[in-house]
């Protein structure tokens, strides 16, 4: 992998902002719109401080200014300009440019930042699958290119997770009435839970009983907790466990186990779910989180 969080090639810029590299020159040579330092052999890297205004740049563009006038405008006054038009729009798109650069500059003051402010225009229901999710699955993507390291990865997932946390804390309830669980947990060497974690708010948020056993739990222990809870029902978020050959024969395996001796219910949510085959009518399986929390209320 490379080593990136501050400089940045023309590529790097086209990746993130969409702006094509030659648009990116033309803007560059034409109106002075960038600096980038250069090589002895004339190639051009990039700063942090550039990226963030190409994408403030894009921002504005594709809201209708001309590229000229932008031109003509300070540092200063571009930013206060797309504030401006982000509260008016409430622009998730700008929100996930930002927190892109958060995310580069492992700058978690601005995360904590852009959050607040999200917060105060969207719900966190908006938050999380309308700017967190095309978050997750930009940096998922740009591993692919090197654009991104695993560090990147681990700091802004780490950020997430803490705010689901909070946000679960907030609005769960305690029970008396226990005749509708739901009891979460991830398959055996599954430990991407912000999905999992995310259903565990909507559902709480639902006043819902949870019961969130987390990551890498193994089949065989599932039967223990209907032993508590006879009714319960188990939902799961595939992400890259089991793997796609091996999904089919998990899922019959749960039906062996776990479903036919206790008559339960088995919702899948994720990725691996999507390319899995069952005709059992007690395993539903879900190709969006969204058509699936509204099958599980």
């Amino acid at each position: 992998m490379n080593k990136i969080s501050t400089v940045f090639s023309i590529k790097d810029l086209e990746r993130y902002s969409g702006i094509k590299a030659h648009t990116i020159r033309i803007w560059e040579k034409r109106y002075g719109m960038l600096s980038p330092n250069r090589s002895d052999s004339n190639i051009r890297s990039y700063s942090i401080e550039n990226l963030q205004k190409l994408l403030n740049v894009t921002f504005l563009y594709n809201a209708g200014v001309k590229i000229s006038k932008i031109a003509s405008l300070s540092l200063d006054e571009i930013q206060s300009m797309v504030n401006e038009l982000t509260v008016k729009k409430g622009d998730k798109d700008h929100f996930l440019d930002e927190l892109k650069i958060a995310m580069l500059g492992y700058d978690q003051f601005k995360f904590e930042s852009i959050f607040n402010k999200m917060s105060s225009e969207l719900s966190f229901r908006s938050i999380f699958l309308d700017v967190f999710i095309p978050l997750l699955e930009y940096i998922g993507f740009h591993w692919q290119t090197n654009s991104l390291t695993p560090a990147h990865e681990h700091f802004i997932s780490s950020l997430i997770y803490q705010k689901l946390l909070l946000n679960i804390e907030r609005v769960k309830q305690v029970h008396s009435n226990l005749s509708e669980v739901y009891v979460l947990f991830l398959p055996d060497e599954e430990i991407h839970d912000l999905g999992l974690l995310y259903i565990a708010y909507e559902l709480a948020l639902d006043g819902k009983q949870i019961v969130y056993l987390g990551t890498s739990v193994p089949i065989h222990s599932l039967t223990s907790v209907l032993e508590c809870y006879p009714n319960a029902k188990f939902v799961s978020y595939f992400t890259v466990y089991p793997a796609e050959k091996d999904v089919n024969d998990y899922l019959k395996t749960i039906e062996e186990q776990v479903l036919f001796k206790h008559k339960s219910e088995f919702f899948v949510f994720g990725r691996i779910a999507r390319v899995a085959e069952n005709k059992n009518s007690r395993i539903k399986l879900f190709n969006n989180t969204e058509e699936g929390l509204n099958k599980l209320r």
